[in-house]
């Protein structure tokens, strides 16, 4: 089975602690019970039980922990650390809320060269603490130029912090946290560690309606000395960007973990609900909203598995992954929107019932694609590649799966974060030419066809600066992105029921996505003549297939039995 099913013991993670950890995290959560979930969630409620549990069992100790830093199976490796993202998404975005947030916080430690500081953080990790990024602040969300926390000098040695942050992740409990500011006087970027404990520290309110504690913060003469100071300079500023590479990657596994549960409840509610004397999924549109959520689901988390493979394999000349994980963040939170869309088109009035998980998620799938950057800050990432990608292909020898018990050093010595515009990429071609679906095979022809509108009328540099045109180039770029490793993924997922029928059903919404988006540009104020023109030739009519079609939806079909949560 290739969606997550918690009573079925996981086949995400190679190794034996690994896997126990996993179902010891789903354990934790089915004794728990939706009842007391939905009343944690309803009450607002810190989530001290979970914090406990981990405490217990190491659980973010042994996913977190750089293994020359940790203890037996300790180690940081993407492969795992996806399926314990995955566990907790689906069972609320409050408990992978606190798992972000601590690896955050970690980011800038781990790429440290304050070696006390590492160790410090791995013994305050095992006995059980979280942790928090103190980057953002009121005036300046994460306009990181504009940060206003300064440090002052104060003797040899010594400084004063001065300052506030927002939307601090874990402010109320951190063990400690990595924040983000400038030396007083030179401008100097620095990242310093803060115990939310010291009385310097003054915690002002949670400004969020959750049981997440998303702190503001004031340091009023903080003292930080040379012990605390993790990065200086242009350092301190890679480790903010290659910190949130880090971060944005896990957004779309939450995104996966929240449709995932979500999908059991409305197929289970659909399936037993009658109307007008019929089953509620006998009817057509509700089927195609049930095949389509399944369909945009599955190629999430294709995706996702795929782009794990190349950040675990990225290496100062192999950075492919700044493409991919902005499309992760971007592509695969936004498919999510659409997929609890069309669950909720079926369940309607049922969506908003108290008792249900599925409220939870119509309201917590909407924060993801508005964390670390929005889909407006991606997309104007995803397009300084598309030139390289589209047009400059270069030999990679290729990428496996990346299952293996590795320790992911890549991670804390990224390098600068800059030159993008020179990350090459390999050519796609042969990844679409290898399948010979119909919905594929017209896939290829939009992206000819996008090719074609970008050779004989590449947007002028007026349009560059229009953000709204940028966007919706941007969306057809990513969509063709987005694809190709959701082939690389069904080719290495065959064994977990990935076949021809659901790539083509893929597809087919892909296709229609992809012809809404030119059609978006064709509309657009800016468009030339010639683009005008150009972008009606990215329109298709997706290849209907009554067989394909059916096959597909008697495998959603059944899982209206597959899983229940415990109440």
């Amino acid at each position: 089975m290739f969606l997550l099913h918690p009573k079925v013991p996981s086949r995400h993670c190679p190794d034996a602690r690994s896997r126990e950890l996993v179902e010891k995290t789903v354990g934790f959560f089915e004794a728990k019970g939706k009842t007391r979930l939905r009343k944690d969630d309803l009450d607002r409620a810190w989530y001290a039980d979970f914090l406990d549990f981990s405490r217990r069992e190491k659980l973010l100790a042994t996913f977190l922990t750089p293994a020359p830093l940790g203890g037996e199976g300790m180690r940081w490796d993407t492969w795992r650390n996806c399926a314990l993202n995955e566990v907790l998404g689906f069972y609320g975005l409050p408990y992978w809320y606190t798992w972000q947030v601590t690896i955050l916080g970690l980011g800038p430690i781990w790429m440290s060269g304050n070696g006390d500081a590492r160790r410090r953080a791995a013994r305050l990790l095992e006995a059980g603490g979280i942790f928090g990024f103190g980057l953002s602040e009121k005036e300046h969300g994460a306009d990181i130029y504009s940060t206003d926390m300064e440090l002052v000098p104060a003797g040899e040695g010594r400084y004063l912090a001065r300052g506030d942050k927002y939307y601090i992740g874990n402010g109320n409990e951190a063990a400690l946290l990595s924040v983000f500011g400038k030396m007083a006087g030179t401008g100097e970027y620095v990242f310093f560690l803060v115990d939310p404990k010291h009385p310097k520290f003054e915690l002002v309110k949670n400004v969020v309606a959750s049981q997440s504690y998303v702190a503001e913060f004031v340091l009023h003469d903080y003292p930080v000395n040379e012990a605390d100071i993790l990065s200086r300079g242009q350092a301190a500023w890679d480790a903010a960007l290659n910190t949130v590479n880090v971060g944005k990657y896990n957004l779309g596994w939450a995104s996966i973990g929240i449709c995932t549960h979500a999908l059991y409840e409305a197929v289970r509610h659909a399936a037993n609900r009658r109307l007008y004397g019929m089953a509620v999924t006998d009817f057509a549109h509700v089927r195609r909203l049930f095949t389509d959520g399944y369909a945009r689901l599955v190629a999430m988390k294709l995706f996702a598995l795929r782009a794990s493979d190349y950040f675990r394999s990225a290496s100062r000349e192999d950075r492919r992954y700044l493409l991919f994980n902005p499309v992760m963040k971007m592509k695969v939170t936004t498919e999510g929107e659409k997929v609890i869309d069309h669950l909720w088109d079926v369940i309607a009035a049922k969506g908003f019932e108290k008792d249900t998980y599925f409220e939870m998620a119509a309201r917590d799938i909407r924060a993801l694609p508005k964390l670390e950057g929005t889909v407006h800050v991606n997309i104007a990432l995803i397009v300084k590649f598309m030139k390289n990608y589209l047009f400059a292909p270069a030999p990679f020898p290729p990428v496996p799966r990346r299952d293996d018990e590795a320790d992911d050093t890549f991670l804390w010595d990224q390098g600068p974060a800059s030159g993008l515009s020179k990350i090459r990429f390999h050519d796609p071609a042969p990844v679409f030419a290898a399948w010979n679906q119909p919905n594929v095979a017209l896939f290829r022809e939009q992206i000819a066809a996008l090719k074609e509108f970008l050779v004989r009328a590449t947007p002028s540099e007026e349009q560059a600066k229009d953000v709204d045109f940028l966007l919706v180039v941007g969306e057809l770029f990513t969509l063709v992105v987005y694809a190709q490793l959701v082939l690389e993924s069904a080719a290495l997922s065959a064994a977990q029921g990935i076949d021809g029928d659901t790539v083509d059903q893929i597809f087919d919404v892909l296709v229609r996505d992809f012809s809404r988006h030119a059609l978006d540009l064709h509309a657009k104020p800016a468009a030339t003549p010639t683009q005008v023109e150009l972008s009606l030739k990215m329109i298709r009519r997706p290849a209907f297939d009554a067989g394909r079609a059916d096959r597909v939806w008697r495998t959603v079909h059944a899982l209206k039995d597959a899983y229940e949560m415990n109440p």
